[in-house]
């Protein structure tokens, strides 16, 4: 509510009401200031009016812009407008369009200008075309240009520049090089858009040909700062944009974070912890770079080195550190810092570190803790119809909950193929190929275009199911009515589906017939189905082509010995683990985990490590004995 004015005022007075626009945020408040400007008589003092279209027109609040425009088109647009009068309110009311919501709306109220003979000027044009660009019009842009040329503005330097700008921006590089070769007169402002709308494109060799040509005097710090992120995009580049970062005469944070996360991008984290040392000053986003960076090279340790030595976190960094943890596996600790983060009033966790928080707990398989923050979503009112629905339907399907990800599913609604794609995948981890075939048909009901993570997903569930019919169907459905082309892994669900109900031969022709070459996943996935049905005549020629693709990966082997094994052919077996031997080949021990009170025990085959390794070898050997005392009941008909 609105403070009441001040009554010691004359009656006819406009101070009150002009001391009360500063203090308006609502719609109550509006409707407060219109009921007062009514009563007084003053919705006719232009001056006031002016007042009020000039203060509401660039608020943030909504009901203020709406009243600001309500005013200038019923009681200032269309008076009689004088020749050389100044278009700075109706400039106000364009700018509030093409800077916010509606933007759409500039180039009508510029044609409304026109229609009305209202005198417009250069920056009329430049907020319609900032409009233009920021919605892709081209149509109109272009008419707007063809209007500069006709009244002669196409000279104007400002103008060339908001061209230019528009022209990158709508995509149209081509255009916007004509412009800039046909200026008479060319500012730092030309240089730099042209430069960086080459670098955004990845032209970087055009862009360095601007750039050595463009005038020293017209290098700015963000020329240079242009430059040097182009040249950290090329594969070698990072030595020529150190030979410019050295060249600079001033530096800011952006060119020094610029080479940072160059260095950081191509793993080179001793260049970039000497930048780092060396930089005069540092922000939230140079600290973030270096997390990262020791993060994606598995010296974890380094990044929370570095995290810990931070006076001052923000959100940014802390969500760094959390996903460099749950990169390389130390899903507990970035628990630790939501948590940590939850009981800190001063930073509250974004939707970044949610999706985080729910991947860790996802690779735990902390159901529990998964509750806890669905929980913590719903208080906060978070939506689910966006990345966080589907990391939460992610998250119960990999915690063996396929219920509650189910209850996530059906209560979200408006779902995007995302959605749809999780609850697939999760139905498939679970062994429930009818169900997730029965989302794919209903996603054809519902019109909901699939994508080639949907018939993966449907395509692994009815293998896990043993769905063959329902499989070729989907293949089928793909291809015939969806007209995608199948990539290599649709290609490996076939395979999948058909090795695993036995079909060898028609998994064979199915990869013989492929119109891409297959891969080692498929070839391993066609001798794993040879050594399950033991078909020693497909399973021993896919074997050895597959030595011959991948001659490194223990596991082809392994499963060629096991072949040999289940028929009985040692002598084949002997020489299979001889070849390993002499390629100095072995094979990956087999892993188990097992959740106890909420921690995570991780044994590995012949496995003597674990602390209570002795209590639980003990426990073995009593049901291993009790067992064997137990006399099986053989019924006598």
């Amino acid at each position: 509510m609105l403070i009441c004015a001040n009554l010691n005022q004359p009656w006819n007075s406009t101070l009150p009401t002009l001391a009360l626009l500063q203090k308006c945020r609502t719609l109550t408040d509006v409707n407060q200031i219109h009921g007062r400007l009514i009563t007084t008589g003053f919705i006719r003092s232009q001056v006031l009016t002016t007042k009020i279209v000039l203060t509401f027109s660039p608020s943030p609040f909504t009901p203020l812009v709406d009243f600001a425009r309500y005013v200038f088109f019923t009681y200032l647009a269309f008076r009689s407008p004088k020749q050389d009068e100044d278009p700075f309110l109706w400039n106000a009311v364009i700018k509030s369009y093409s800077h916010g919501r509606e933007a759409q709306e500039a180039f009508i109220i510029l044609c409304l200008m026109l229609e009305n003979g209202v005198p417009f000027d250069k920056f009329s044009l430049s907020l319609v075309l900032k409009a233009c660009s920021q919605l892709g019009l081209l149509k109109e842009g272009m008419q707007v240009h063809g209007l500069l040329r006709k009244l002669n503005f196409g000279s104007d330097l400002f103008l060339q520049n908001c061209l230019i700008s528009y022209y990158l921006r709508c995509g149209f590089i081509g255009y916007a090089r004509q412009l800039f070769d046909r200026m008479s007169m060319r500012d730092s402002v030309s240089y730099n858009s042209m430069i960086d709308g080459y670098i955004k494109r990845g032209m970087i060799d055009l862009a360095k040909e601007l750039f050595d040509v463009m005038p020293l005097e017209n290098k700015n710090l963000i020329t240079w700062n242009s430059m040097i992120s182009g040249y950290t995009q090329l594969k070698d580049g990072m030595g020529l944009a150190l030979g410019l970062f050295e060249k600079m005469p001033d530096r800011d944070l952006i060119s020094w974070n610029s080479m940072i996360n160059g260095f950081v991008k191509c793993g080179n984290m001793e260049d970039a912890q000497i930048l780092f040392d060396k930089m005069p000053r540092r922000d939230v986003v140079s600290w973030a770079n270096m997390i990262n960076g020791y993060a994606k090279v598995g010296k974890i340790d380094l990044a929370r080195s570095l995290f810990n030595e931070m006076s001052e976190r923000d959100i940014v960094v802390c969500n760094a550190m959390m996903a460099g943890c749950v990169q390389n596996g130390y899903c507990g600790e970035a628990l630790e810092i939501f948590y940590h983060l939850q009981r800190n009033c001063s930073l509250q966790p974004d939707s970044a570190t949610l999706l985080i928080a729910l991947s860790a707990i996802a690779q735990l398989g902390h159901v529990d803790k998964g509750l806890a923050l669905h929980h913590y979503l719903k208080q906060k009112k978070f939506s689910l119809g966006g990345r966080l629905g589907v990391a939460l339907i992610d998250m119960y399907s990999k915690c063996g909950s396929i219920k509650n990800a189910v209850l996530v599913f059906e209560g979200i609604k408006y779902k995007t193929v995302d959605h749809w794609n999780a609850m697939i995948g999760g139905l498939a981890i679970h062994g429930m190929g009818e169900l997730a075939f029965k989302l794919l048909m209903d996603m054809e009901k519902l019109c909901v275009e699939p994508d080639d993570i949907t018939y993966i997903g449907v395509m692994n569930a009815c293998g896990h199911a043993g769905l063959v019919k329902e499989g070729l169907i989907c293949f089928d459905i793909m291809r015939r009515v969806h007209k995608m082309v199948p990539k290599l892994q649709h290609y490996g669900c076939m395979v999948d589906i058909l090795g695993r109900a036995g079909q060898i031969d028609v998994a064979r022709k199915f990869i013989e017939e492929m119109p891409i070459e297959a891969n080692d996943v498929i070839w391993r996935s066609l001798l794993s189905a040879c050594k399950n049905h033991e078909n020693i005549d497909v399973g021993e020629p896919a074997a050895k082509h597959l030595i011959t693709l991948d001659s490194c990966n223990s596991s082809s082997y392994v499963l060629l010995s096991n072949m040999y094994a289940g028929l009985g052919m040692w002598n084949a077996v002997s020489s299979v683990r001889l070849m390993m031997k002499e390629r100095n080949l072995k094979k990956i021990p087999g892993c188990s985990w097992i959740e106890l009170e909420g921690t995570v025990h991780e044994f590995f085959v012949q496995d003597k490590s674990h602390p209570q390794v002795m209590e639980i070898y003990s426990l073995l050997d009593s049901l291993s004995t009790s067992n064997s005392e137990v006399t099986p009941y053989v019924h006598h008909g």
